[in-house]
């Protein structure tokens, strides 16, 4: 309790008084802590002669950048553990088979199955002294306030860990339920332990919209994660569920930002230092430039150290937020760069639409459409997978999706098609967008 109350103090007090000047001495301090510590334990870190000793950022800027295939395919000797990646994965896969994920690796620590976009496995490890600590994160950095409480949340996603089992704490009660499970079984649970806070990706919240009149007990706000929340959604769940939603940036590589008391999304600076680079590959330090490449350094976490990893994200920072703080703030979560749509503007050369500008354009289109879903095989063409609550003209949705795009001078085909959308049965996200083209901005 003690130490969780600690916790608690510093990532508010952080968040809310470290001045630029003191964020950036504090991730270079933290970021050379980390450095010497793998190069201690780590035979990755030790072996490669290009991790240098830090003194400046200069020198960190040229540490080599590392990517999921690079950090899969030397798990075993990037961790600090001990871990085999063979023995790892295959109690990672035992787990995933059986949808047991309880209990701790070795009585040590949780170990996490991701997909990724591409589908290739990725292996991360939290040890059991974070995932002890997470009730004091969780209400400093994972949406809850002091306010909030005493909550009861119902917390949704394809699997669950034994570190969200250790959130619960006094005052904060934590029910998992599979995005699997039915909506109208998702109610009754809400209903009957009188949940008053859900959480739980978009892709299930829109799958429970239909369903949100039949909520007895009044939300007191609604935490979304693992997917992008557009504003058009966030728009909509508003209506539907009468009550506050956020949402949390976290990822498999870290808990990359969460939302302050203004529902701001701001970049943990002391937990993860995020590097933006613009399309000349040019450091982004102002706001309203798209990210196109987004490279991560975890800060806590010495069990598995990522340093310079590149991440598929696209994001886009904003200007300071009124609460005060000054850690950096995101103004949208584009989404991965694999969602990016493709082109030919009228010059015959190959032009992007983000993902999330095509999503608004179909979401505001009509409240029938529920989920959609966008298919992309060759440049300028797309099939469209649209799920209706009710009857509704996609002749309409058509046209709105022909204007938009010749109004940025592009041309393309469009073919739409009306049928049932259901989450995956699997481990995997729901993805809106599926590109099989290779292309970069």
């Amino acid at each position: 309790m003690i130490k969780a109350i600690r916790d608690y103090r510093y990532l508010m007090k952080n968040r809310k008084n470290l001045t630029q000047e003191a964020i950036v001495s504090l991730q270079l301090k933290n970021i050379q802590e980390l450095l010497r510590y793998a190069k201690h334990h780590s035979p990755y870190y030790r072996d490669h002669e290009e991790y240098v000793d830090l003194s400046s950022w200069d020198d960190f800027y040229h540490l080599p950048i590392m990517n999921k295939s690079v950090m899969m395919e030397n798990f075993s000797t990037i961790n600090t553990c001990g871990l085999r990646k063979e023995e790892t994965m295959a109690y990672a896969l035992e787990k995933e088979k059986n949808k047991d994920y309880s209990g701790y690796y070795r009585d040590q620590y949780v170990i996490g199955l991701s997909s990724g976009t591409s589908g290739n496995k990725g292996l991360f490890i939290t040890p059991k002294s974070m995932t002890k600590r997470l009730p004091a994160v969780f209400l400093a950095r994972g949406g809850v306030m002091l306010r909030d409480l005493p909550v009861r949340i119902l917390f949704c996603l394809r699997v669950f860990s034994q570190g969200f089992q250790d959130i619960n704490a006094p005052f904060m009660k934590l029910t998992y339920a599979s995005t699997m499970t039915k909506p109208d079984e998702l109610v009754r649970i809400m209903n009957e332990k009188k949940m008053n806070i859900l959480m739980a990706p978009p892709s299930m919240l829109r799958v429970l919209m239909p369903y949100a009149h039949l909520i007895k007990h009044p939300l007191k706000k609604i935490i979304t994660y693992a997917e992008v929340l557009s504003s058009a959604d966030q728009e909509q769940f508003i209506d539907r569920f009468h009550t506050q939603v956020i949402e949390i940036y976290q990822a498999s590589e870290g808990q990359l930002a969460s939302p302050c008391r203004f529902g701001k999304l701001h970049i943990n600076e002391d937990m993860v230092y995020v590097e933006l680079y613009d399309e000349h590959h040019h450091l982004i330090k102002e706001p309203h430039i798209v990210g196109q490449r987004m490279i991560i350094t975890n800060l806590i976490n010495f069990a598995q150290p990522l340093i310079r990893y590149e991440m598929n994200d696209m994001i886009v920072l904003d200007e300071p937020c009124p609460c005060g703080s000054h850690f950096r703030t995101i103004e949208k979560i584009i989404g991965r760069r694999d969602d990016n749509l493709w082109f030919y503007d009228q010059k015959g050369k190959p032009h992007v639409i983000y993902a999330d500008l095509f999503a608004r354009w179909i979401i505001t289109e009509s409240d029938a459409i529920r989920e959609f879903q966008v298919i992309q095989d060759d440049i300028s063409s797309i099939l469209i997978r649209v799920d209706l609550l009710h009857a509704f003209d996609i002749n309409q949705l058509k046209q709105r999706l022909l204007d938009e795009l010749h109004a940025l001078h592009v041309d393309g085909n469009i073919t739409i098609e009306v049928g049932k959308l259901d989450l995956p049965q699997d481990a995997n996200k729901y993805k809106r967008f599926i590109s099989h083209l290779h292309m970069n901005p």
